[in-house]
Formats: structure tokens, sequence, C-alpha cells
């Protein structure tokens, strides 16, 4: 292909810097004030206008198993793609564009990242492919996630879409709770994964960045079905309260303690860890409230549990938690888990327990790109070794810390 064109029909198309620009805007303004159902024809429309066809916007499902296509007119609406062992699938976990050259062109899949929590994927037809498709597809495809998350907030369109299967209230209930399932920065990630997906109750994390500090915390609320979730609701908005007033992890556990015993009284609880990560030195802060210790994984190996004298489950008055501490290396996890993941068991038989955990954690983290990839990788091998039985909740949140420094990220010319 010719700089600054690409080839469709016969008819040559400007994709030069300049006319991206123009189109990008264009788009841009008018995304702007479009309702949700026209998001699908105008993306077609616009990519008809760069010589392509054949588009697909494809959400990924809420238990992380496949990529959804999203109806509307304008889109090739066909069967669901496998995450794993699809090019599609391939193009989500690696976060880059996948080629797969065809006798009538190139279809390319394109990963729909809003910031850095992933979407889905795009996918298209071109004739050809050259360098300057690829900047402008790669800017589309942002534009694209953005306008997905954005119009997301005020229509039913898109979650229904992620739905491979009904959804029970409670479920309803804690996914409206919960950030986005993954974050990446140049100094940290984050990724979680909830199961079971359409029937969790109990369960449910929470993180923040706030300039250098990353706020995390996992909860688990007691019981099952709606009263857990009515639990978790209210120490997940104590948690993120007590946290906007810029408290320490002390007075947020003693916040969230008084927020369920006023609400629920003595006989409920929720057991919960909360931490601090200084993502410029790596300096890691936690308190733990009756909740399984976080595991610290470095060089593929889990090398301790990170223990704490800790305090009562959140709602039973405990005394002030004690607040332990320490460094972590460049390229150091730490994996916080709720007990489902530990105590599911077949009538009779033993508890699944942390030993075969970690074994699974120590086979499956040399095998993983980044950690979305390494928290669903590491669920799904998980459900597969407990017959896929999840009688529990079973949540996995797992924060990476990369080091370095991200000042180069505020030089700008202004």
């Amino acid at each position: 292909m010719e700089k600054g064109q690409s080839k469709s029909s016969s008819v040559a198309v400007d994709l030069s810097e300049g006319f991206g620009e123009r189109l990008l805007g264009q788009l841009l303004d008018r995304a702007h004030e479009m309702p949700p159902q026209l998001i699908a024809p105008l993306v077609a429309e616009e990519v008809r206008r760069i010589g392509g066809r054949d588009v697909s916007i494809l959400l990924q499902c809420y238990e992380q198993l496949e990529l959804v296509p999203l109806p509307g007119r304008g889109l090739v609406v066909g069967e669901a793609f496998p995450i794993d062992g699809s090019l599609a699938g391939e193009a989500f976990l690696r976060k880059t564009a996948i080629e797969d050259v065809r006798e009538d062109g190139v279809r390319l899949y394109l990963p729909l990242l809003d910031g850095s929590d992933e979407v889905g994927v795009m996918a298209l037809t071109l004739d050809t492919v050259g360098e300057n498709d690829h900047r402008l597809l790669r800017r589309l495809a942002g534009l694209v996630a953005d306008m997905v998350v954005t119009k997301g907030a005020y229509t039913d369109q898109f979650f229904q879409t992620r739905r491979r299967h009904p959804m029970s209230l409670p479920a309803e209930i804690q996914w409206s709770l919960l950030p986005p399932m993954s974050m990446t920065t140049p100094q940290v990630s984050v990724a979680g994964i909830l199961e079971p997906a359409y029937a969790v109750a109990g369960d449910s994390l929470d993180y923040a960045l706030n300039d250098d500090i990353l706020h995390l915390a996992i909860i688990d609320a007691m019981g099952h079905g709606l009263n857990a979730a009515v639990l978790a609701t209210v120490v997940v908005g104590a948690y993120r309260h007590a946290r906007r007033a810029d408290v320490g992890l002390a007075e947020l556990y003693s916040f969230m303690d008084r927020a369920i015993d006023e609400q629920f009284g003595p006989d409920q609880f929720v057991t919960a860890q909360m931490m601090h990560l200084d993502i410029g030195t790596g300096h890691l802060q936690w308190v733990n409230a009756g909740h399984p210790a976080a595991l610290l994984i470095r060089g593929h190996r889990v090398v301790q549990a990170l223990e704490n004298p800790g305090t009562l489950p959140v709602g039973f008055g405990g005394a002030e938690p004690l607040t332990s501490s320490m460094d972590l290396q460049k390229g150091d996890r730490v994996l916080f888990y709720t007990d489902g993941l530990v105590e599911e068991h077949s009538a009779g038989e033993e508890q699944f327990g942390e030993e075969r955990m970690i074994d699974i954690i120590e086979h499956v983290s040399p095998t993983v790109r980044g950690v979305q990839h390494m928290a669903r990788s590491l669920s799904h091998a998980l459900k597969r070794e407990r017959n896929g039985n999840t009688s529990d909740d079973a949540t996995i949140f797992l924060v990476e810390w990369h080091g370095g420094t991200a000042d180069h990220l505020a030089t700008f010319d202004i």
C-alpha cells in the first residue's frame, strides 16, 4: 500500500495523519449526544470510510471465558469467540492487534482498551494493512472502547450482551458495586475475577489510585443470597467513604465496623483485608479483619503469606488492628482471595485447601502474561481442579508492582 493510502474496491482512501485526526474528531463530535443504540452503526460507517468492512464489536462475558458479539445495525453478529484458543482472544489477552491474512483481505482483531481496562475486541477486514492503518485503527479502537464504557452508564444493552446466563439479584447488586476488573499503569497492575459470576453474593473488591497510593480492599460478607449482597454493599460504601476522607488503615476498619454494627447488629459480619501500596517505592501496608492472608508471589513462586496480628471481622467490634508492612521487589505479585477458593469440598471429602491452591498458582504463573491473564487463568484452573464446584463465592484479586517512575508521563508540550 502506498504511504497514506488504503485500497478497497479500487478506491484510494486517504489515511494520512491529518485525515485520521479529522475522522476521529468527527466521530467524537457525532457520538457526543448519540443514543447508545446508534453507536454500532456509527462505528460501522466510520470503518467503511477507511476502506474496512465486516465490523464486529466483541465484549468480554462476566465469566471471562468468551468474547460476545454486540448486536447492532451494520455490525456482523455471529458466534461468541472463546478467549482461550482464538485470534480474537489472543488480541484481548496480549492487548495488541492480531492479523489474520485471508484470500479476501486481512482480518484484524483490535483490543478495546478504556484506559487500561479491557472492554473487548473490535474485528474488521481490510484489503491490505499498512502503517497508517495500524495507527488509525488503534486510535479508533480506543475511542470505541471509551464510547462503550461511557454510553454503558445509561443503557443496559452492553451489560445484556455480556451475560451468557441468567443473573441472580444478589449478583446484580454485587456487579454494580465493582470498579473495572483490571487496571494497568507503568508502575502497577491489578485484576480480579469473581465466581460464580452469575450467582455471586457476598464477595466484593475495590481499589483506587490516589496520587502514588494504591488503595485496595477485598471483603467476604457472611451468608449467602440477598442478605450477603446487602451487607457487602454497606461495607463497600463505608470503605469508600472513609477512604475518601483520607484516613489510615486502622481508622478504615473502625469506620466500616461501626457501619455494619449500627445497621445490622452484632450477629452480622464481614471479613476484610485492606492495603495501601506506595507505587513509587513499593512499600506495602495492610490490616486484616478475619480474612485469609494474602500470598506474595515472587519469580512464579509463593514465597510467603502476608500474616498480620489482625482483629475480629468487621461488625464484631474488634480491637484497633495493627498495621503490618513490607517492601515489595519489582515484579512481585500479591494475591488476595476469599475462603471459597480453599474451603470447597464434596460431601465426606477434605477441603480443597491452601496447599493445593499454591501448587496451582506456581503451575499457572509461568504460563501467563500479565495479571489479568493470570487472574482469569488461575480462577478457571482452580475451578477445574474443584470439578467445577463453586458452592461459595470464590474471588481472586491480584496486584503486581512494576516499580519505576511515572514522572515522564506528566511532561507535556503546551
